[in-house]
């Protein structure tokens, strides 16, 4: 049972959930801060390069199955056209200007 995007509790979260699903690069990269940094499996990545392979050019697709810490941690259903399926957690940290300024990925 997946929760409606509409429905998830923080509003940058659910805009970074709208966007990656969307294919949306142009709002996607509005929501990161200046200097916003990631992590996949424990080791830091290049958001630039990691977003292009794992999401804008493989179609990655989020299906949220819960949230917690104020919506601020994720466990994910995610899957695009290189990896297929997989259950993910995935951590977001928000600047007070509502700007993601770290998100952290990885198998859940």
């Amino acid at each position: 049972m997946s929760i409606q995007v509409n429905r998830l509790a923080d509003p940058v979260v659910r805009a970074f959930v709208t966007a990656v699903n969307a294919h949306d690069k142009d709002a996607f990269d509005g929501l990161l801060a200046s200097g916003a940094t990631m992590s996949d499996d424990g080791s830091d990545r290049s958001i630039a390069e990691w977003t292009d392979r794992e999401i804008f050019s493989s179609n990655g697709h989020m299906d949220v199955e819960s949230e917690s810490d104020g919506g601020r941690t994720l466990i994910v259903t995610y899957r695009n056209d290189t990896w297929g399926e997989m259950r993910t957690k995935w951590r977001f940290i928000v600047d007070d200007a509502g700007q993601v300024s770290r998100f952290e990925t990885g198998q859940a």
